[in-house]
């Protein structure tokens, strides 16, 4: 049995391995190989041309706005879903007090849950038209809820002024994942003991100092992935920025992804789009490392 055990695990591992490597490794060292030429998508001929789409990226100002645009996003998305999936959860799982210091949940805490998990329940394309009606000048009910209430002043051409439709987008893409890390941080909540939220209110302690002293370091495996899984969002962006705005107006809310579709299939550009989507792979690999390392600390034990 022992020495048959290896025939076994290959006969079960090799199969899905091989697919992988033909649907999933395949096309990315297609990429690479790709990135080298000067091939426009539709015609088989092509030339080899080394590493020219790589230096005219270096040079390529839309290429620069583009990957700013998403260094932005890289900062300002995960810092604000995280701080605020914090503060939700920690409202909803201990932000109650009963009577003795008895640390529990705001009253209706598993229907709030639901709310804010809505939107991971409707497509990125949703999201994007939904919020484009919300944000539209004239009918959008953003502006005339602020007309409503005596606001005029403060209606905007959110998503066709330049210098609004970033933040624009940025809530949508807040709004839209803030609920998943709500109901994340909530389930590791679940882990940590009454006890020490109890001590901490037995002891005076605020909500903010027991979130920043207690939830926070208790909970930081649970951040260190949600933080690294929002600096691969805020390094795409693609799918709700392309339906929203296509990266305008002026290229304020450009990012890679976009500019690498629109070199693709409206330039017809498919070597130089490669070369930039290899450039974005070693940069998403690369934060990605870091992330792990800069967040990575001392792991607290807790019984």
């Amino acid at each position: 049995m022992r020495h048959g055990k290896y025939p076994l695990l290959a006969a079960f591992l090799l199969p899905p391995l091989a697919l992988y490597g033909y649907f999933v490794v395949s096309p990315y060292a297609q990429s690479f190989l790709i990135a080298m030429t000067n091939w426009q998508g539709l015609s088989p001929a092509y030339e080899f041309v080394g590493f020219d789409n790589f230096k005219r990226i270096m040079g390529d100002e839309y290429v620069w706005n583009a990957l700013l645009n998403n260094l932005w996003l890289l900062v300002l998305l995960p810092l604000l879903t995280i701080a605020l999936g914090l503060f939700l959860a920690t409202m909803l799982n201990v932000g109650g007090r009963g009577g003795r210091s008895t640390v529990t949940g705001v009253r209706g805490s598993a229907l709030y849950k639901v709310i804010y998990f809505a939107p991971q329940m409707l497509s990125v394309s949703i999201v994007g038209v939904l919020w484009a009606e919300v944000y539209n000048p004239r009918s959008g009910l953003l502006n005339s809820a602020l007309r409503a209430v005596g606001l005029d002043g403060l209606a905007k051409v959110w998503l066709g002024d330049p210098a609004y439709a970033f933040w624009a987008v940025l809530a949508v893409m807040v709004w839209a994942n803030v609920g998943f890390y709500v109901v994340l941080f909530g389930a590791a909540m679940q882990s940590v003991p009454r006890d020490i939220y109890e001590a901490a209110a037995l002891d005076g302690a605020s909500r903010l100092t027991t979130l920043v002293r207690i939830t926070v370091p208790l909970l930081w495996d649970t951040i260190q992935v949600a933080w690294v899984y929002l600096a691969i969002l805020a390094l795409d962006g693609f799918a709700l920025i392309h339906v929203m705005t296509r990266g305008g107006p002026n290229f304020s809310t450009d990012v890679v992804g976009l500019r690498l579709y629109t070199e693709a299939f409206g330039d017809y550009k498919w070597g130089y789009a490669s070369a930039i989507g290899v450039v974005m792979f070693f940069v998403t690999l690369s934060v990605t490392v870091l992330s792990l390392r800069l967040t990575r600390r001392e792991r607290i034990e807790h019984s």
